[in-house]
């Protein structure tokens, strides 16, 4: 039986919410994304359980893409559908982003950053969502070929129409951000978070994004916490069946789990173990460490994964002893 929204009236106490820079939106430490979960392929039953625990849980951010699925579309129609029937009453509580850059449609026009793709692409995202705006409208990946101006300028047509509430960046370099910005800034659109891969294992935002970031007043998002879920208990007696390392090898190749990364798994589980974490709940815990991070995304293929990772948005702080040994793992192993 689907949970009921009202089930937990205290929500927004269960749940730390972080100010996206210096702008007047908060989001909470834990948001959820429907990247691989929400394909064609998951009961929508499944989909509106997952959905309605994290809104009961506190989790007010849901996080989007037109191409997420699979197949591309399919998560954004999954979503419309949930929150038209089950939260469409709480649509002052919700942030709800998408974003537009990576393939969606045949031809020249169905990618990249070019002013056509990324209107077309935000009018199809409300179509599917059944919105008459998003709160957040990303830019997915810088485009190499298309002048910055006329991509930032898109995004500020959309705010300027309605249609978004607010613009973000995602996989950006930290020049690229620094160029945004002063478009944007011009534009009278300014920017107020940006989206980044971030995990233990993958930490170059710390080589001059986050800086910019903390300099320009802009919230981080990082996505891919757990690293496609190698920082889980998932890998460390075997490849199950239905894992990301044998159902989408392209994100997560087999060649990747070594005895010597299944060894230093190991390591960091029992500094987790010391912190009454489990491996995945404190690479939560240690994004979340830093005050530039606003909110991470969290997915989940089932309510029991996601009421797991609900924990980590409670945790203690990491002593600097902690930190250390954390490090010293990160530094003695080949994780790639």
């Amino acid at each position: 039986m689907t949970q009921s929204i009202l089930s937990n009236p205290d929500r927004y106490n269960a749940m730390p919410y972080r100010r996206a820079g210096n702008s007047g939106l908060k989001l909470p430490a834990l948001s959820l994304g429907f990247w691989q979960n929400f394909g064609i392929e998951n009961h929508i039953d499944l989909c509106k359980e997952i959905v309605l625990m994290a809104f009961d849980a506190g989790i007010t951010h849901f996080d989007l893409a037109n191409n997420y699925g699979p197949p591309p579309g399919n998560a954004e129609s999954c979503f419309g559908t949930i929150f038209k029937e089950e939260l469409s009453a709480h649509r002052d509580e919700i942030i709800i982003s998408t974003k537009a850059g990576h393939d969606m449609w045949p031809g020249p026009y169905g990618t990249w950053g070019g002013r056509k793709h990324l209107l077309a692409s935000l009018d199809q995202s409300l179509q599917r969502l059944k919105l008459d705006y998003v709160d957040i409208f990303y830019s997915h990946r810088p485009d190499p070929e298309t002048n910055l101006e006329e991509t930032m300028g898109a995004l500020a047509t959309a705010v300027h129409q309605g249609k978004a509430l607010y613009v973000g960046l995602s996989k950006y370099d930290p020049d690229q951000t620094i160029r945004a910005l002063a478009i944007l800034r011009e534009l009278k659109v300014p920017v107020i978070l940006h989206q980044f891969r971030y995990s233990m294992l993958d930490r170059l935002p710390e080589e001059g994004l986050l800086s910019v970031l903390e300099q320009e007043n802009i919230g981080g998002v990082a996505f891919s916490p757990l690293a496609q879920g190698l920082l889980t208990d998932r890998y460390l007696n075997g490849i199950p069946l239905d894992s990301r390392a044998k159902r989408f090898p392209q994100f997560l190749p087999e060649s990747r789990i070594t005895m010597d990364v299944l060894q230093g798994l190991n390591q960091l589980k029992s500094i987790a173990i010391s912190r009454g974490q489990t491996l995945a709940e404190m690479a939560l815990s240690w994004v979340l460490r830093d005050s530039r991070i606003c909110s991470v995304v969290i997915g989940a293929s089932n309510a029991g994964q996601l009421s797991m990772n609900l924990k980590a948005a409670q945790s203690g702080p990491f002593s600097e002893e902690e930190l250390k040994q954390i490090d010293k793992i990160l530094n003695s192993k080949n994780w790639k």
